[in-house]
């Protein structure tokens, strides 16, 4: 399974990729606003950090300016995965464009037809939303199941990208359901680290070598 950062923050995509566990980057509108910088120009300083898939979504909503938007973003780096919105115009995007040869990851995915729709399109990626079918009263991992469960059965290429993961549980389980990538918030991405008995593991280790290394009496 490839992890992917859902952030547009440069310091988080700095101190993940110095971990050398993160294979690529989701943003959107929202998190590239957070930043405050253009678009294009901050899809380069993250191309610039990572090594891996970028995906970058076009702001338009119609199909001939999304078709020109995801061009223009495809040529920023050859690590670009053109991201559009789960609807009419945006498959039709996705058809285009896939023909063309350029990636696209399909997003604001909510149910196994949609991801099907995707998948005929020719999407590179499809990103089914775990977390905000949970706050509705789904049980989201579901969708994963299900996807993963349609593709496997026609042999689409178009990989499973969980995505609104919340926490290492969603990780955990969407790893467990198949999904090829799973991308989340860098917090949930450094909350996997954490366990007690690891911290206390590591206490105990050291004090034991300081006992006899560090605290015995010098020869002469």
């Amino acid at each position: 399974m490839k992890f992917f950062l859902d952030t547009a923050n440069l310091q988080e995509l700095q101190t993940g990729a110095s971990w050398g566990i993160v294979d690529g980057v989701t943003t959107n509108p929202t998190l590239i606003a957070k930043e405050g910088q253009p678009l294009e120009e901050q899809i380069r300083r993250i191309c610039a950090i990572v090594d891996g898939d970028i995906s970058a979504e076009v702001i338009a909503t119609e199909t001939s300016a999304m078709v020109e938007e995801g061009r223009r973003l495809a040529r920023i780096h050859k690590n670009i995965v053109v991201k559009c919105p789960l609807t009419r115009d945006g498959i039709r995007t996705t058809a285009a464009l896939s023909k063309e040869g350029i990636r696209v990851n399909v997003t604001l995915c909510f149910t196994p037809g949609q991801a099907l729709l995707a998948a005929k399109a020719g999407a590179y990626f499809i990103s089914p939303f775990v977390g905000r079918l949970d706050d509705v009263g789904y049980t989201g991992m579901d969708l994963i199941r299900s996807i993963t469960k349609i593709y496997q059965n026609y042999e689409f290429p178009t990989q499973v990208l969980a995505a609104s993961l919340r926490s290492p549980t969603h990780v955990i389980d969407a790893a467990l359901a198949g999904a090829h990538i799973g991308t989340m918030p860098f917090k949930v991405m450094d909350m996997l680290f954490n366990h007690p008995l690891t911290d206390k593991g590591l206490q105990q280790f050291l004090a034991d070598y300081d006992k006899v290394f560090r605290e015995a009496p010098v020869a002469g």
